[in-house]
């Protein structure tokens, strides 16, 4: 299945005004890459609306952060989106309340978001939906629970634990350093993590903690 003329139209939309908002608000290090998450948002709402018999869920934090800065442009956003999908698109938080419709409807997985975005567009997920790839030493990292997570020793690991008790992440001994630092900081460039890791393992450590959403990618 190919997309729409219109689909086609919407993905051509250009937005310099956004482009200039994510790489102020170091979403972005560069215009092509905030170029390449607008596109990718784009991408999304397209796919969202081509089936409404699931919910397709945001799987990338970044990517989602362009689509807010772009509603954040009200009038733009809304004009966007009436005129290539006829009504007012909403971005709900994942623990917002939902319709009962909506709570009937299944929600499709990542498999089945990977699958109709290959279906609709003829080519892979590009890296951009998997947020842990892009680290690089110069990324800045936000942890939005700094100060409240805590790190402990337990048997040869190194936990990373959430206030509630959970333990988030679990690392060995050699890590203990950039694990607390990482656990009391709001925000940091991988290359500043403190200890013993080379620059290898400081990238593997801060892919794992983007992986599972204990960090966020800014930019």
């Amino acid at each position: 299945m190919a997309v729409s003329s219109v689909a086609i139209d919407a993905l051509a939309y250009q937005a310099p005004f956004l482009t200039e908002k994510l790489l102020k608000a170091r979403i972005a290090q560069t215009s092509g890459e905030a170029e390449a998450l607008f596109m990718e948002a784009k991408k999304y709402l397209v796919l969202a609306q081509s089936d409404h018999t699931k919910i397709w869920q945001m799987h990338s934090l970044r990517v989602d952060e362009a689509w807010h800065q772009f509603i954040l442009f009200t009038a733009q956003y809304a004009d966007f989106c009436q005129r290539f999908f006829g009504r007012y698109i909403h971005h709900s938080p994942s623990n917002a309340p939902k319709a009962e419709k909506a709570k009937a409807t299944p929600v499709a997985s990542f498999a089945e978001f990977r699958a109709r975005y290959q279906e609709l567009f003829g080519s892979a997920l590009p890296d951009l939906w998997y947020d842990e790839r892009c680290i690089t030493l110069e990324r800045r990292l936000l942890n939005e629970r700094a100060g409240l997570l805590t790190v402990r020793h337990e048997n040869e690991a190194i936990e990373l634990v959430a206030p509630d008790g959970e333990v988030l992440f679990s690392v060995n001994e050699i890590a203990r350093e950039a694990l607390a630092f990482v656990a009391r900081t709001g925000a940091f460039h991988v290359r500043e993590l403190p200890g013993e890791l080379n620059d290898d393992e400081k990238l593997a450590l801060t892919a794992a903690l983007v992986k599972y959403r204990i960090l966020r990618v800014a930019g």
